[in-house]
């Protein structure tokens, strides 16, 4: 005899579902965080010195691994100079306009960054220009224009964990919580052990209601306050954009969106003021 499955009965097992998954990456590999202080810093400005003193690299491939490695180490600007010492002597490829839109995008000029991820999007680089286009679309704001951008990017790559992680986020930020569950549990399977991911896999858990499972994710993981913070703010947000209409299916708030809908805690600094999470928070890969 066929089992029919009732909207109340696939609801339940969702539900189970999700929470069975939370608990398996319980076991899973802990994520390790670097440690405060100097070392990054300094680091960055060998990295620095070394560039402006050494010569380019004598083949472009060379060339452009130092400029991927200066930019791993956060100096943008000084790979921009790079970028255009390479396409001087090389010309330019798929790989320096990758390079030159990343570094546009984190030195906060997203129109000029846009207009070069949109030179990749008929390259074999498509998958990284829409991925660029939507974290520009989900850094001012438009949340629906991000997730429509990270579609495009997951068809082109579907088994990248990263872009799979920020297409459910910010289905998430636009309200669709349903949405977002698959491309989460994919990209959490694929890459159980990144902290990125596991930190939208708390939220997907707490804008669904079961906050039990996304304190035990959060406690297992070890997340920080400000990380913890920052989670329940963006549940907050996510609770406020199903209420505006954007998926509306009900009225009213449930409990798990009155939860939500709770005022964002700040993170407490060393000198015991309060303070926004930091930027660097964001659940978008970056």
């Amino acid at each position: 005899m066929r089992l029919i499955k009732t909207p109340k009965y696939v609801a339940h097992a969702t539900r189970c579902a999700c929470a069975a998954w939370a608990l398996a990456l319980l076991g899973a590999c802990a994520s390790q965080q670097s440690g405060y202080g100097v070392g990054p810093q300094a680091e960055r400005q060998a990295l620095l010195a070394q560039a402006n003193r050494d010569p380019a690299p004598d083949t472009p491939g060379m060339y452009l691994g130092l400029i991927d490695r200066m930019q791993s180490q956060g100096l943008y600007f000084a790979s921009l100079a790079h970028i255009d010492a390479y396409e001087k002597q090389y010309g330019v490829s798929p790989d320096s306009i990758l390079l030159r839109a990343d570094a546009l995008r984190m030195t906060d000029q997203p129109d000029a960054s846009a207009s070069a991820y949109r030179e990749l999007l008929q390259t074999p680089l498509a998958a990284r220009g829409h991925r660029g286009l939507g974290l520009i679309a989900g850094g001012q704001g438009d949340f629906a224009g991000a997730a429509s951008e990270l579609e495009q990017a997951a068809l082109f790559a579907p088994t990248d964990a990263t872009v799979l992680s920020d297409l459910g986020y910010a289905r998430l930020r636009a309200g669709d919580v349903v949405g977002a569950r698959v491309p989460l549990m994919k990209a959490a399977e694929l890459d159980p052990a990144n902290l990125k991911i596991v930190s939208n896999i708390a939220l997907f858990l707490l804008a669904n209601g079961q906050a039990s499972e996304a304190q035990a994710l959060m406690n297992q993981q070890k997340l920080t306050l400000d990380v913890r913070a920052a989670i329940r703010s963006d549940a907050a947000k996510i609770a406020a954009a199903a209420r505006s209409g954007a998926h509306a299916g009900s009225t009213g708030m449930s409990g798990a969106q009155s939860l939500l809908a709770a005022p964002a805690r700040t993170v407490a600094s060393a000198h015991g003021t309060t303070e926004p999470a930091p930027r660097l928070l964001q659940r978008f890969a970056q």
